[in-house]
């Protein structure tokens, strides 16, 4: 595939139904991870374009519709958001790709999909929801209801950014909440197409607002701190995630929070390696290991870990890295030049380790034009000791390590020693063992002899600093309701 020139877009703010300009003209610039070429200047929101954003949701939230709407109306409306979205499945993966650097397939054929599904899940599992009553003899009966909260602040992450909006909006929204939404500062472009797709479904004004920006002293801190934001649900760093809850606090916001993740991956010898080693791979380097639920410590029994650093350094040769927009490629770049210099800043850390280098560690030789792009090898380093920064610090990048380990307590104490607990991956065709070391490894989702298997249903969430409380299912109708409780005399 040759490079050919991109237009630069130009992302606006969108609120109260209409894209805008920022109100002081601000804008800065986003580029291409491949190749450095700017493909996006964005609207900075001012405070005063944040406040308008929040008080538009209020005001849709406390005298719009949406609120009162019945749930199945509601719901046709953000099912028709997801059918909006696969008509427009290949423009949007496009952009995706192009904008995060990650292949143009895997946009297509997964994130994409699954972005629509988000909404049509929550808005199909809103209408199946009741209360709960409670009689009281002859004398009271108890019901309950489940009620939108109001104004909710969704902070999504630059590795996933549609799919992950999504997966806040649809809850946020089939509820009966209003949303402003502040995507990742360096991969604005599919989430700013959320209003307009909004609006087409139906969506009234004001109940949907996209505002564009950074963290501190920007529209992030803006949000978090408005006193029309009622609560607040954020993925991305534990480090952004506390200062996220300090803003919160003064006005007592809920919060749920998907952090930081330095999940193991623990493969014991009677693992089926034929499966083990390229779900591993998958684990390790899809979206250029820029996932938080990435497999970054691979924890092998030692009888069988010289066969496996073997056959996972094979698989990982094999791993096509280049052009995001190529359709054979299996890796992009990183994505931006910030990012970049934290993840190649690890091969020194590494090193300085004493950690061995198996595979990888530097800049692989690509076409001319993705010379300047931020691209790294899938590298592969074994470390003897678990305490190692490289084996403790969330990377975030094609960056993992392999630790041999004896006996399962062993295993279970390293995969332990972190401060994270997002999940973690279990392989073993000893079904006794699946569950005692599922159980004891602390983490929010174990996953046996598979990986990144997700029903909507399910919790989703960590332990420790990987998160505060849970979503999926009810626990994202939870969150974005408020239950009441209502007494009725009957005599």
């Amino acid at each position: 595939m040759t490079n050919t020139k991109v237009k630069v877009r130009e992302v606006k703010l969108y609120i109260d139904g209409e894209y805008v300009e920022s109100s002081n003209g601000s804008t800065f610039e986003v580029k291409n991870p491949a190749t450095q070429e700017v493909i996006a200047q964005v609207h900075e929101a001012t405070k005063e374009d944040v406040d308008r954003a929040c008080r538009a949701a209020r005001r849709a939230f406390e005298e719009g519709p949406w609120r009162t709407m019945s749930p199945a109306e509601r719901s046709s409306k953000i099912r028709r958001m997801a059918e909006i979205i696969i008509e427009r499945k290949e423009e949007l993966a496009r952009l995706e790709a192009l904008d995060v650097g990650k292949p143009y397939p895997v946009a297509l054929e997964k994130e994409i999909p699954r972005a629509a599904h988000n909404l049509k899940f929550f808005a199909d599992f809103m209408e199946q929801q009741g209360g709960e009553v409670y009689p009281m003899g002859e004398e009271y009966l108890n019901y309950t209801r489940y009620e939108p909260v109001g104004v909710a602040a969704l902070i999504t992450p630059w590795n996933l950014p549609f799919m992950l909006t999504t997966w806040k909006l649809g809850p946020c929204l089939a509820t009966g909440n209003t949303a402003v939404i502040k995507p990742a500062e360096v991969t604005p472009l599919t989430v700013s197409l959320l209003g307009e797709i909004a609006k087409e479904a139906g969506i009234p004004d004001g109940v949907v607002n996209v505002v564009q920006g950074f963290g501190p002293n920007s529209a992030g801190e803006f949000m978090t701190t408005h006193p029309e934001v009622d609560l607040i649900s954020f993925t991305g760093e534990t480090s952004t995630g506390k200062a996220i809850m300090k803003n919160g606090a003064d006005s007592l916001k809920k919060v749920s929070f998907e952090l930081g993740g330095k999940a193991a991956n623990i493969i014991f010898e009677d693992a089926n390696l034929d499966k083990a080693v390229p779900t591993s791979i998958q684990a390790a380097f899809m979206n250029s290991g820029q996932v938080c639920l990435a497999g970054s410590r691979i924890l092998v029994q030692r009888s069988i870990f010289s066969e496996f650093v073997e056959r996972f350094k094979k698989a990982a040769s094999e791993l096509k890295v280049g052009d995001p927009q190529d359709t054979q490629t299996n890796m992009g770049p990183v994505v931006s030049e910030e990012h970049y210099q934290k993840v190649t800043s690890y091969l020194g850390i590494a090193e300085e380790e004493d950690s061995e280098l198996v595979y990888g560690g530097k800049r692989p030789d690509l076409p001319e034009y993705l010379n300047k792009g931020y691209y790294l090898e899938p590298t592969i380093f074994i470390q003897e000791n678990p305490q190692a920064r490289i084996c403790q610090e969330e990377i975030f990048g094609p960056v993992v390590t392999l630790i041999p380990f004896d006996m399962e307590e062993e295993a279970l104490e390293i995969a332990n020693s972190t401060e994270y607990g997002l999940n973690g991956v279990i392989w073993t065709d000893n079904l006794q063992r699946a569950h005692r070391v599922s159980h004891d490894v602390r983490a929010g989702t174990i996953w046996v002899n598979c990986w990144f298997v997700r029903d909507l249903r399910a919790p989703f969430g960590g332990f420790k600093k990987s998160g505060i409380g849970r979503e999926g299912g009810h626990h994202s109708l939870e969150f974005f309701s408020e239950a009441k409780n209502i007494c009725i005399a009957l005599k």
